[in-house]
């Protein structure tokens, strides 16, 4: 759990949890917003308690603590606030303990990381950490370490692949495709992700989706631009050689199409988010007949819709798909919409009778799912992947 993690998730049913479970969330989520402003002391006193403890666990992390940040907390935070969403949690619990092989993590490791959470919590919460608010954090992360570490102990599949980069184009000065070979067959589902960790920063692990369905070959290419302090995408970007070797995790998501479905499916995507778009329909285009699908592809710019062209190009020839190109400033293209992804969608209403799939930045998702809902969208139409690329 390296990365921000996006919120709301939104639920795949209405089943709702039992009042204690609701009681608990209350109390983890008032406790939270208490301490949340106290992270970066939080976080310091949490990864000194756990090197403490388990001495090992310090192999897991970067040199330069500084890059991780608060990463690992928010991201227990946010997986500890879903525990009244078995629906999303447990399928998503499952997939995180088998991507948690990769480190070697053994059970007195996730004792270790739930015991420094608690600890540091209650160091800056004071008085607010009342009893009753212990046990909530206490019960809600027993919840999740067990499942992790049942799906970990189930798996097997190796802890983690390697692959060895065969291309390396740089699309522009910030984006670049990078094709890699894997030693051995990845199992990925079109529209999943995967951790990866690049040779030039060992232990900053990553999301990355790659940007075609699953190949006989076995090869995955992959649309990566450098962001802002983003230690692994700039590396990727400006570093990247044909030959370094890469590593990956299990892969992860649920970002899929039903073929089977008598509903139509509209897909977002926004900046590099497109690669998981691009997965999807690279699978479809394999089959005769699907559902029929829209894309809303969005960038800032015209210039930023790098893989415009590619889309077309499919759509010229699946009678299923349109493309629809989104940009928020400067001139247009032909059958172009203008403004955040977010306006263009909730242009054309609810979207009833779709299943929608949103790829993209944290904010790009959150701003799109927000006014979705407000538009009428219902909340059970809509998946997306809980945390970010970099």
């Amino acid at each position: 759990m390296t990365a921000d993690a996006v919120s709301p998730v939104p639920r795949s049913s209405h089943r709702e949890a039992p009042p204690a479970v609701t009681h608990m969330v209350r109390l983890i989520r008032d406790a939270w917003a208490k301490a949340e402003p106290y992270l970066p002391e939080i976080s310091q006193f949490f990864y000194g308690m756990l090197f403490t403890l388990a001495p090992a666990t310090r192999d897991f992390f970067p040199i330069n603590m500084e890059v991780q940040r608060g990463r690992l907390v928010r991201a227990l935070v946010h997986v500890v606030q879903m525990v009244d969403r078995p629906d999303d949690l447990v399928p998503f619990l499952r997939q995180l303990g088998r991507d948690h092989r990769k480190f070697g993590v053994i059970p007195k490791h996730y004792e270790a990381v739930g015991t420094a959470l608690l600890a540091s919590l209650k160091k800056h919460l004071g008085p607010e950490w009342t009893p009753e608010v212990e046990r909530a954090w206490a019960e809600a992360y027993t919840i999740i370490a067990r499942s992790m570490q049942e799906a970990a102990a189930a798996d097997t599949n190796p802890a983690s692949w390697t692959a060895t980069v065969a291309e390396h184009r740089r699309i522009s000065w910030d984006l670049a495709l990078v094709r890699l070979q894997p030693e051995r067959q990845l199992p990925f589902l079109a529209g999943q992700y995967m951790s990866v960790e690049v040779p030039q920063r060992p232990r900053l692990w990553r999301y990355l989706s790659p940007a075609n369905a699953p190949r006989e070959d076995g090869s995955m290419e992959f649309h990566v631009r450098a962001v802002e302090g983003g230690w692994v995408s700039r590396a990727i970007v400006s570093h990247t050689q044909e030959g370094d070797v890469w590593r990956f995790g299990p892969p992860l998501g649920r970002m899929t199409v039903d073929r089977e479905s008598d509903r139509d499916v509209l897909m977002v995507a926004g900046g590099t988010g497109v690669a998981t778009v691009q997965s999807l329909l690279d699978e479809l285009a394999q089959w005769g007949e699907n559902p029929r699908v829209k894309v809303f592809y969005g960038d800032r710019t015209r210039e930023d819709l790098y893989n415009l062209e590619n889309l077309r190009m499919l759509a010229s020839t699946n009678p299923w798909l349109t493309v629809t190109p989104v940009i928020e400033h400067g001139p247009g293209l032909t059958g172009c919409e203008h403004g955040t992804l977010a306006e263009a969608i909730t242009r054309h209403g609810a979207w009833p009778n779709h299943d929608v799939l949103v790829s993209g930045s944290p904010a790009m998702i959150r701003a799109t799912v927000s006014r979705m809902l407000v538009a009428g969208t219902a909340l059970d139409q809509i998946r997306y992947d809980p945390f970010t690329i970099d």
